[in-house]
């Protein structure tokens, strides 16, 4: 049940920008072990001079920051895999290795409404966050 963003600074094909999504998405699925059809990301593409980056960056018009809100449980080394499964995918994308960068915030099951306006602690979500 992860909420993700993905903010860029250039526009791309949709094909691409789909491709962009798929890559993040496969990675929760495969590293969060959340279910296939358990979909929230968005993608913003920002004009350059309203994104800053870092100035270290060779190609700035890559820099790619990855947002990620989730609920607390997952291990360090759930965490660890995820950031490298996104990164290895969107590299496949062309987009430098050390121009992106993942924030991942967890917050706790009581601080999300969910399925109709009920607290996610409450629901039976159908997947573990314990992974």
């Amino acid at each position: 049940m992860p909420a993700a963003s993905i903010e860029i600074r250039q526009h791309y094909s949709i094909e691409t920008e789909i491709a962009l999504i798929e890559a993040v998405h496969a990675a929760l699925v495969t590293e969060f072990k959340i279910p296939e059809s358990d979909r929230s990301i968005r993608l913003f593409v920002h004009e350059p001079h309203l994104f800053s980056c870092p100035p270290d960056k060779t190609q700035p018009e890559f820099f790619t920051l990855i947002s990620i809100d989730c609920f607390i449980g997952r291990t360090l080394d759930t965490k660890r895999n995820l950031y490298r499964k996104i990164v290895d995918n969107l590299a496949k994308l062309g987009i430098p290795r050390d121009h992106i960068k993942i924030l991942l915030r967890e917050i706790s099951a009581e601080n999300w409404g969910i399925r109709g306006g009920q607290a996610a602690c409450d629901v039976d979500l159908g997947f573990n966050v314990q992974v």
